[in-house]
């Protein structure tokens, strides 16, 4: 029987080798459009500790919520943390009352990749997206 869930994390979702990069989280079960997937949990951090860390390791987990808080997934266990960037994304990220939530663009079939448009990141332009989507922007 598998593990409860916690009741942030609405769907089903597993972490596995993914195409675009590293681990990936992947659908369990159907998930409907427009509903919750799920939430990411982490330490909550300074932004300039955040972009400290980020200097230190070449894959990090980090969301700024603001000008002055972030939070760090690196040591979270929530399967959503494995989310990749898509240039054609099936989910966004929300960042909700300092919660960072996923809600589903459209139905997401069983094995498919949940993947959001990350936006934004501190890699300015330098690193390589992998997403292979048409119309892909090339970098993140």
């Amino acid at each position: 029987m598998p593990a409860a869930r916690p009741a942030y994390q609405k769907y089903a979702v597993d972490v596995r080798a993914s195409a675009i990069d590293g681990q990936g989280a992947f659908a369990a079960e159907p998930i409907p459009a427009r509903l919750k997937i799920g939430e990411i949990r982490g330490e909550s951090i300074s932004v300039q500790e955040a972009r400290i860390r980020a200097t230190r390791t070449e894959r990090i987990m980090i969301v700024e919520l603001s000008d002055r808080k972030a939070i760090d997934f690196s040591r979270s266990s929530d399967p959503m943390r494995y989310t990749n960037h898509s240039c054609r994304p099936n989910a966004r990220l929300t960042i909700r009352q300092g919660r960072v939530e996923f809600y589903a663009l459209r139905g997401i079939a069983p094995g498919e990749e949940i993947t959001v448009n990350y936006g934004e990141t501190h890699h300015e332009g330098r690193l390589a997206c992998r997403c292979g989507q048409p119309g892909c922007i090339g970098r993140l």
